[in-house]
C-alpha cells in the first residue's frame, strides 16, 4: 500500500470513528436517494508552493467548490501524518491551526503553521473525502540561514613555525551554506610556497609550513542567501624564537656627547628586551640611561633603543640587547668607541673682491705644486685662499711687471684679469703661466748680472 493510499485509509477510518458522515454518490453523480443530479465537489485553485525562512509564520489554502457534506483534510504526506478534517485539528502539534472562508462561493480552507521549523518543510496534501478521494498537493520550502557549529569547528591555535595546521568550519542551514576563508586584514591566504589566494572556498583550509607572516585571524564566512551571512574569527598564532637585528655594531660618538643604540627584535610570544654592558649587568633607567621598547607592526616586531647621555670615557665598550621568550634567547652585541667632534661647515663664501692668492708659507721657492683646502692650512705648502663672489677671480694688477715693484722674496703673484677658475680649484690660463716662468728667468738673470 503506498503512502496515499495509506494516508486516505487513516482519513475515512477517522471519518467513521468521529461519527463524521459522508455522502456517497454514483459515479454519474446522482444521490441513491432521489433523482436529483447533484455536482461532485472540485478544487478550483491549486495549492501555491511557499517558500518562507524558518521562525515565520504560514498559511497554505485549499479552495474547493460543491463541497456539500463532503469534508476536507489536511495532511502531511513525508510525515504520513492527518493535521485537520473539516474544522478539527487532529495533529497534537499545538503550532497547527485550521480556518475556512465560510461566505466564500468556492470554500478555502486554510492550514496555519506558526512559527515554522525546519522540520515541517514537505509536501502538504489537501484532499476530499469522495469515494474516490480528490487530493492536490502543495510544497512549503523552509529556509534556515547559516549557523556557524562551534562544536564541529576550530578555536583559537598556537602551533611552531613550519609546522602545518588545518582550520575547520562547520555550518548548517537550509539550503546548505557555503563556506568561504579569508584573513581578517585581507591579507592574502599562503596554503603552501607557490599558492597565495585572497580567499578559499571549503570546509577545511590546510596551511602548510606556516611562518610569522601568516599569524593572525582567519575568517570562516559561511552563507545560503538567506539573511544574515554568519562567520566566525579564529586566530592563529605563530611561536617562534626570538631574533635580532643590529643596524650599527660599531658607534662612534666624541666625548660628553649623547648616542642612541638600537635593537629590532621579532619573536612569539613576546619576548623580554633589555640591555646589558659586557659585565653582564642589565642597564636600568636612569640620568645616565634611557630604555625604550615599542611595538610594531605585525605585533611580533620591536624597536629597542637605548639612549646614553653625557658619554665619559668609562661608557665607552661594549652594549648588549638580549630578548628571550619561552621558545629560546638570543643577544646581540654593540661596540661603543671613542671619535672626534664633528668639525664646523664651513661658512659662505665673502664678498670681498681680493683676488686669489698663492701663499707660500715656509718661505722656499720651490714648493712642489698648488694645494686646495678648505679653510685647513699644511706645512710645506701652499694655501689656496679663495674670496669669490661671482666665480670670476679680478685683480687691480694687469700686469705681470708690476710685481717687480714689490720684492719678489715675499713671494706673493696676483693673478691677472684672464684668470678664471672652475669648480675643481684655481686655474691659470696658460698665456700668464708662460708670462710668469718668462718674467721670473729675466729677473734671475739681471740678479747674476749684477753680482
Amino acid at each position: 500500500m503506498s503512502g496515499l493510499q495509506t494516508l486516505e485509509a487513516l482519513f475515512f477510518m477517522l471519518l467513521a470513528a468521529s461519527g463524521v458522515s459522508s455522502n456517497t454518490t454514483s459515479k454519474t453523480g446522482t444521490a441513491p436517494a432521489t433523482n436529483v443530479v447533484v455536482e461532485e465537489p472540485e478544487f478550483t485553485d491549486v495549492i501555491e508552493n511557499v517558500t518562507v525562512p524558518a521562525g515565520r509564520n504560514v498559511k497554505l489554502a485549499c479552495s474547493v467548490k460543491n463541497l456539500g457534506s463532503y469534508k476536507v483534510a489536511w495532511m502531511h504526506f513525508e510525515q504520513s501524518a492527518i493535521l485537520t478534517v473539516h474544522n478539527h485539528v487532529i495533529t497534537r502539534n499545538p503550532r497547527i491551526s485550521v480556518t475556512h472562508d465560510k461566505h466564500d462561493k468556492h470554500k478555502t480552507w486554510f492550514l496555519h503553521i506558526s512559527n515554522v521549523q525546519e522540520e515541517d518543510k514537505g509536501r502538504y496534501m489537501c484532499q476530499i473525502n469522495t469515494v474516490t478521494a480528490k487530493t492536490q498537493f502543495g510544497y512549503l520550502h523552509v529556509v534556515v540561514p547559516p549557523n556557524i557549529d562551534d562544536s564541529l569547528s576550530s578555536s583559537d591555535v598556537i602551533v611552531r613555525e613550519g609546522s602545518n595546521v588545518t582550520l575547520k568550519c562547520r555550518a548548517t542551514g537550509s539550503p546548505t551554506p557555503t563556506v568561504k576563508w579569508k584573513r581578517d586584514d585581507n591579507s592574502k591566504i599562503a596554503i603552501n610556497r607557490s599558492l597565495n589566494v585572497p580567499e578559499w572556498e571549503g570546509n577545511s583550509i590546510e596551511i602548510t609550513k606556516i611562518s610569522r607572516l601568516d599569524m593572525g585571524a582567519y575568517l570562516c564566512i559561511a552563507s545560503n542567501g538567506v539573511p544574515p551571512t554568519v562567520s566566525k574569527r579564529i586566530k592563529v598564532s605563530v611561536d617562534f624564537p626570538p631574533m635580532l637585528w643590529i643596524p650599527h655594531q660599531l658607534v662612534g660618538v666624541p666625548l660628553y656627547f649623547n648616542v642612541t643604540l638600537e635593537c629590532f627584535t621579532e619573536a612569539h610570544p613576546t619576548s623580554l628586551n633589555y640591555w646589558t654592558r659586557e659585565d653582564g649587568h642589565m642597564i636600568h633607567d636612569s640620568k645616565k640611561y634611557r630604555t625604550e621598547s615599542n611595538v610594531g607592526m605585525p605585533v611580533y616586531k620591536t624597536h629597542m633603543r637605548l639612549h646614553i647621555f653625557n658619554i665619559q670615557q668609562t661608557d665607552y665598550g661594549t652594549y648588549k640587547c638580549v630578548a628571550k621568550n619561552p621558545r629560546g634567547e638570543t643577544d646581540g652585541t654593540i661596540r661603543l668607541y671613542t671619535s672626534t667632534p664633528p668639525t664646523t661647515s664651513p661658512g659662505p663664501p665673502t664678498t670681498e673682491s681680493y683676488s686669489d692668492v698663492w701663499q707660500n708659507r715656509n718661505g722656499n721657492d720651490s714648493a712642489g705644486g698648488l694645494h686646495h683646502h678648505h679653510g685647513q692650512q699644511h706645512p710645506n705648502s701652499y694655501s689656496v685662499h679663495v674670496f669669490d663672489r661671482n666665480s670670476k677671480y679680478s685683480s687691480n694688477l694687469n700686469d705681470i711687471d708690476r710685481s717687480e715693484q714689490k720684492s719678489f722674496d715675499t713671494k706673493v703673484i696676483h693673478w691677472p684679469p684672464e684668470t678664471t677658475r672652475n669648480n675643481q680649484g684655481a686655474t691659470i690660463t696658460i698665456r700668464n703661466v708662460l708670462s710668469i716662468i718668462v718674467s721670473t728667468g729675466m729677473l734671475f738673470l739681471a740678479k747674476v748680472s749684477l753680482q
